[in-house]
């Protein structure tokens, strides 16, 4: 368990985008199928693809989004896999914000625990967040000072239009969810998860929330683009971070692994740079 605890907010995470000239997080989904198979013969495969992945791309990125179900389908050797890997970067990378992508969400005193866990106990930046079980579920979350809560909002799979959609009293459930949001104790401390699959919703969404931070994924792999969620997404103050996953850590899977993800991270870096650049 880490000795300190780490805090980053919103206007530390800016001023790394500036410095960088970058705002792509990368995901760090570890699955043992996929990895380059002579890592499979060490101690901590897991921990050693996401050190190396970690090493070659740190200079083109500003945050990291392990998904917790990538580790906990391996037992304990998962988990302690993630505390390691989360260890690394607060020694090594302290401003680099860090995501647990965990989706939690629990009444009262669960969700304090939850936040607990990744607030305190794995000392992340942030966490994910469902909303779907209201203000006693994410307040606790909110109660964390300098942690930021990463609200479920519009998220890139195609069953997220089942419930996400729908029209009540004339308004999407998803704009529902972010207006409510708004109204929870410390919801300054609020992210929301916005999808690069529905780039034609991000117009809505930045009318009702100008000045807050989207995490968005969907960027690659699920069909998103990086120039579409630019153009509806992109505020003075950034105010994006986009994933990329599969495209990044899985871009080789053999003994070059880490430098192909480096060649990935630096060409998204380069995009970005572009509109940063015109802001």
């Amino acid at each position: 368990m880490a000795s300190f605890i780490k805090l980053m907010n919103s206007n530390e995470l800016l001023a790394q985008i500036k410095l960088k000239k970058s705002f792509l997080c990368v995901g760090l989904d570890v699955d043992l199928d996929k990895i380059p198979s002579h890592l499979l013969k060490l101690e901590d495969p897991i921990f050693e693809f996401n050190k190396q992945i970690i090493l070659a791309t740190h200079p083109y990125v500003v945050a990291y989004k392990p998904n917790t179900a990538f580790y906990e389908a391996y037992g304990i050797k998962g988990w302690l896999a993630l505390q390691k890997t989360i260890d690394f970067l607060n020694q090594n990378y302290p401003k680099i914000f860090t995501i647990a992508d965990a989706k939690r969400g629990d009444i009262g005193n669960t969700s304090t625990r939850y936040a607990k866990a990744f607030f305190e106990g794995l000392n992340f930046d942030a966490l994910t967040v469902a909303p779907y079980m209201g203000s006693d579920s994410v307040e606790p979350f909110l109660a964390f000072k300098n942690k930021i809560t990463i609200l479920l909002a519009l998220t890139s799979n195609k069953g997220g239009s089942d419930f996400q959609n729908l029209i009540v009293n004339n308004e999407a459930l998803y704009l529902k969810v972010i207006k409510t949001a708004l109204t929870y104790k410390n919801s300054e401390q609020l992210m929301f998860v916005v999808g690069a699959t529905r780039p034609e919703f991000f117009k809505e969404v930045r009318e009702l929330i100008p000045n807050y931070f989207l995490l968005v994924p969907g960027v690659g792999a699920q069909g998103g683009t990086i120039d579409e969620v630019c153009k509806y997404g992109l505020t003075k103050n950034v105010g994006l971070l986009i994933n990329s996953t599969r495209d990044i850590i899985y871009a080789s899977s053999g003994l070059d692994f880490a430098e192909k993800a480096k060649e990935k991270a630096m060409e998204l870096q380069a995009k970005m740079g572009g509109y940063l650049s015109e802001l």
